[in-house]
């Protein structure tokens, strides 16, 4: 492995902050066309009831759903988040909080990308591409090795000295 240069580190960053910057605009250019197509009234309804949408699946997600999502992505273990495909009951409830919150937010490029995460193929394919790029983090932690309590065992020679004894 090579060690990443400092502007390695900061692509995707830079990519996500570039991404929020462009998003106003395109939404606001997605709500331009479709007030062309269907009237302004009409397409302000339509995200009004995409929003009322999102926070239906949110509530139906429910706190306590909600609350296992939020455990499953904080425990940063790949086999743990790996082992909630999206056909249990954690996958499921992960995209359909990623799906609402989508959905609550106003514009319809985020609707669209709302709706594609509630379904079951675009699910399978994001958890895939999730482990995947999960798997590459957790093997470039710069050589940092985390091991369970059976894992490993301490090894005398390497011990330093307890501190009493360095004391003069």
């Amino acid at each position: 492995m090579h060690a990443k240069s400092p502007s390695e580190h900061g692509a995707p960053l830079k990519w996500v902050l570039f991404a929020l910057l462009i998003l106003p605009a395109a939404e606001l250019a997605a709500f331009i066309a479709v007030a062309v197509q269907i009237g302004v009234l009409p397409a302000f309804a339509l995200m009004i009831a995409t929003s009322v949408l999102g926070i239906a699946l949110l509530r139906l997600a429910g706190k306590g759903k909600i609350a296992q999502v939020r455990v499953t992505v904080t425990e940063e273990s790949v086999q743990e988040i790996g082992g909630a495909g999206p056909g249990s009951s954690a996958g499921r409830a992960f995209f359909t909080v990623i799906g609402g919150i989508l959905l609550v937010l106003p514009g319809f490029l985020t609707d669209v990308l709302g709706l594609l995460v509630l379904l079951p193929p675009v699910q399978q394919r994001l958890h895939a591409a999730l482990g995947r790029v999960l798997k590459r983090q957790s093997r470039s932690r710069d050589g940092v090795i985390d091991l369970e309590p059976g894992e490993w065992a301490e090894d005398e020679v390497s011990r330093p000295p307890p501190r009493d004894l360095l004391q003069p």
